[in-house]
Formats: structure tokens, C-alpha cells, sequence
């Protein structure tokens, strides 16, 4: 007669997941394999587990990027189960619209059929690795008032801009309609800065977190940093866990989650295109010029992002001035209140000159000027 499932799930934990004894594992996913009737608990845990990280911060991309990032991609369907159980449970107060993309996105399908020891062995894998996730800082999104648009109509815009700039295969017309993006994202936050200013009740700045991962993540960060600034935002690295925070109105959050995403993706294109001109030249690319390359992107688009940003401002008027201003000692409020204790880094692996020429003209090619206000 077996033991109660409860029972074996303990001694399982017990075994595995507070025990760094190199046969911890095998000793807990053992017991667990051997009594079926312990799986309906196991799972439950699982989304205990997955509660306790909520508790500490942490979200849904949160919890399947560091899985992917430490473990295998049958940990990461895992995880990404284990989430949608557990949401559909979720008692929490509404966690807003960002929390259900992430939910939305979550990697599809189960994970190939194993032994049941070697399922065990991967779900406690998992566990030990949420049981020991560190509390995040508190994010704080932030709900958009309905009715209060400038033009509703915008964002749809910026995203269709973006995804021909990536469809393209003309670097000087994907750089041109990325600066056509920017621009009208530039101008949608000064339109929603008036609207809050004008509201009884302006939105506080909020954050989120976007994912910066390897390779050359240094170099990543610094282009995700550079569209932050162009977009009135503000940003912090988190090495260890693969992501920034991103510090900002909701509206300015969205334009940086947009145009990085976009911008990573030309620039992976263009630095691919020139590895390949470089190597048609006789010339061995590196790590050290692909490192160089997207710094070097990354410096000139935010220059030129800057720019964009700068001279909308300026056609707005003077009489915005002073609501941009208020919104930026806001978001540099908000951001040194959760990271008291920031602080710079160098960026490495730079000695590329040839990458880092490539990865400024590539940004360059751009056609990053002010434009004349649509009609």
C-alpha cells in the first residue's frame, strides 16, 4: 500500500529540493516515480510555487525567461503549464493588460513524453530553481483611462511602420520607416503628456521589464537604454536575470517595448549582411565585431532617436515645456526610488574597428530627421 501522496511529495522535497547532495535528486524524482498517485499534488505545489515568485515580483516572462536562461526548453514547457494552471486560479486583483500578453505568449505545447522518472527529475529541477528566485523589485503598471486618446488610431500605425521595417530587405528603407515610427511615437507621448496634464488625476509613471539576453547582452542593453531615453524613459540593467526596467508612462513603456523589439531585430539583419560583405573581402568576423557592431548601432541610433524625440517636442510649443519637464523629474523619481543603488558599467569587448564602422553606418543609413506634422 502506498503512501499518501502528500507524504511522498514531502519526503521528495525534503530530499531534492533542500538538499544539495549530489543524489538529492535522484533520491526525490525515485520516490516521486514510483507512486502515481502523487502527481495531482506534485502539481499543485508547482503552482505554489509559481504564487510564492508572484509574491516576490516576479511575472510570467519573468519566470520563463530565467528558466530558459538556466535550464532546458522541456523545463520551459514546464513552466509555461504550470502558469496557465495556476492563472486560471489566480484570485489575485487584476494584474493588468501587460500581465495577460505575457500569458498570451507563453510557449505552446507539452513536453515530449519521458519515463516517470525522468518527468520527476525535470519538475524538480524546476522547483529548486523557483523555490530559490530572489524578490524583484515591485513593478507598478499602470491602467490606461478609457476615452482619453489622442488618437486611438496611432499605435496601430507605429506597429505597421515597425513590422515593414522589419520585412524589408532594403537596410535605407527599414532604417527610414523606423524613423518614421519614432516620430509618430514621439509625437503620440507629447500628445498623451497634454492630455494628462489637462486630466484631474495624471498617471503616475509605471515600469515593466524586457528581456536582454545573450549573446552580446551588454551591447543590447545599451541600444534598449538608448531607446528608453529617446522615449522619455528611463532603464536598468539586471545582468543576472536577463532583463531591464524599464522606468516610464504607460504610453512611452509601450513605444520602447515596440521599437527595441523592432530595432534588435534590424540590427541582427544588418550585422548578418555585413559579417557576410566581410567575409566575401578575405576579413574573419569575431565575437569582438559583433560586440563592436551593435554598440556602435546602438550609440548612433540613439542619437538619432534623440533628435526625433527633441524636435517634437520643440513643434509642440513652449507651453509643453513645462509638462515634459514634470513628467521627467516623475520618472526620475520613481526609477532612483526603486533602485537606490544603481550603477554604471562599462561596455567590453569593444576593439572592433571595423565593427564598430559597420555598426554606425549601418545606423547611419537612417533617414532620422524631422518631418513636416502629418496632416
Amino acid at each position: 500500500m502506498s503512501s499518501t501522496p502528500t507524504t511522498v511529495v514531502d519526503r521528495a522535497f525534503r530530499a531534492a529540493l533542500y538538499d544539495t547532495a549530489e543524489t538529492a535528486l535522484d533520491t526525490g524524482a525515485s520516490l516521486l516515480a514510483a507512486d502515481p498517485a502523487a502527481d495531482a499534488e506534485l502539481a499543485r505545489r508547482g503552482t505554489e510555487f509559481l504564487a510564492a515568485i508572484w509574491r516576490r515580483h516576479w511575472q510570467p516572462a519573468d519566470a520563463v525567461r530565467i528558466v530558459r536562461r538556466e535550464l532546458d526548453d522541456v523545463h520551459v514547457l514546464l513552466v509555461a503549464g504550470l502558469i496557465r494552471a495556476q492563472a486560471r486560479d489566480d484570485t489575485h486583483a487584476p494584474r493588468g493588460p501587460r500581465w495577460a500578453a505575457q500569458l498570451a505568449d507563453l510557449p505552446a505545447g507539452a513536453p515530449p513524453r519521458a519515463d516517470r522518472f525522468t518527468h520527476a527529475t525535470a519538475v524538480l529541477e524546476l522547483y529548486r530553481l523557483l523555490l530559490r528566485l530572489p524578490a524583484l523589485e515591485p513593478l507598478q503598471e499602470r491602467q490606461q483611462r478609457t476615452g482619453r486618446r489622442s488618437d486611438s488610431r496611432m499605435p496601430t500605425r507605429i506597429r505597421a511602420l515597425l513590422a515593414k521595417a522589419e520585412a524589408t530587405g532594403y537596410p535605407q528603407e527599414a532604417e527610414a520607416l523606423t524613423a518614421k515610427a519614432q516620430e509618430l511615437m514621439a509625437r503620440y507621448s507629447v500628445d498623451e503628456a497634454l492630455l494628462d496634464a489637462q486630466a484631474p488625476d495624471p498617471d503616475a509613471p509605471g515600469a515593466c521589464r524586457i528581456g536582454v539576453e545573450p549573446p552580446y547582452e551588454e551591447a543590447k542593453a545599451v541600444l534598449l537604454d538608448a531607446v528608453a531615453g529617446a522615449n522619455h524613459c528611463r532603464a536598468v540593467w539586471n545582468e543576472p536575470f536577463a532583463f531591464s526596467t524599464v522606468v516610464g508612462f504607460e504610453a512611452d513603456l509601450a513605444a520602447v517595448e515596440l521599437l527595441y523589439t523592432s530595432l534588435l531585430v534590424q540590427a541582427q539583419s544588418a550585422m548578418a549582411k555585413a559579417e557576410a560583405a566581410q567575409r566575401a573581402g578575405g576579413r574573419r568576423r569575431t565575437k569582438t565585431f559583433r560586440q563592436s557592431f551593435l554598440a556602435a548601432y546602438a550609440h548612433r541610433i540613439g542619437t538619432r532617436l534623440g533628435e526625433i524625440s527633441a524636435a517634437a517636442g520643440t513643434e509642440a510649443g513652449g507651453d509643453l515645456l513645462p509638462v515634459l519637464a514634470t513628467r521627467e523629474v516623475a520618472v526620475t523619481e520613481t526609477m532612483d526610488r526603486m533602485f537606490p543603488d544603481t550603477v554604471t558599467t562599462r561596455l567590453r569587448g569593444v576593439g572592433d574597428e571595423a565593427g564598430w564602422t559597420e555598426g554606425a553606418e549601418a545606423a547611419d543609413r537612417a533617414q532620422m530627421r524631422s518631418r513636416p506634422r502629418l496632416p
